[in-house]
């Protein structure tokens, strides 16, 4: 699926989202950088991959600090290490720096287990790639939530802002 086969699939749907250009964009610092007016949420998306080849993609606020160790506790991971680049493409079909919970409109097999931060889930404008990292996304969170589920991807919600007791 290309970026403006997921526009279509999207409106299809009938989830609105508001499209915005850039340049190429890698890390979280350069989206910082070049970000400009882009209102709302904007995300850190790991993709990961337990001790039993168990896969997740982990959708976050882009300044949070992830423990891998205690984020795995959280979820009921077997131990969370970073997926190769490889891994990545044949499953979700995106390049490293383009990873978004979009991508799951590859993952026909149900791989992944998609962890979301609760606040983006409630929140009236989230930010993420469409599929390249040369454009932005912004969706509400009910609209994530609607696509995800569509694609059978009943996310785990988590408040990131509240560490776990």
């Amino acid at each position: 699926m290309t970026p403006q086969d997921l526009f279509e699939h999207l409106s299809a749907l009938n989830i609105s989202v508001e499209r915005h250009s850039h340049a190429p964009l890698m890390t979280v610092q350069d989206s910082q950088n070049l970000r400009g007016t882009i209102l709302g949420h904007h995300s850190k998306n790991l993709f990961l991959k337990d001790k039993k080849k168990k896969l997740w993609l982990v959708v976050c606020h882009e300044d949070l600090k992830i423990d891998l160790k205690a984020l795995r506790f959280r979820i009921g991971a077997a131990g969370l290490s970073f997926a190769s680049s490889n891994l990545l493409q044949d499953v979700l079909g995106v390049q490293p720096g383009s990873v978004t919970p979009f991508a799951i409109v590859h993952d026909v097999e149900c791989l992944v287990q998609v962890v979301l931060d609760i606040n983006f889930a409630k929140s009236e404008q989230v930010n993420f790639h469409p599929l390249t990292n040369t454009q932005t996304l912004t969706i509400s969170g009910p609209d994530l939530l609607k696509f995800l589920d569509h694609h059978d991807h009943n996310p785990i919600l988590i408040d990131f802002s509240k560490q776990p007791s």
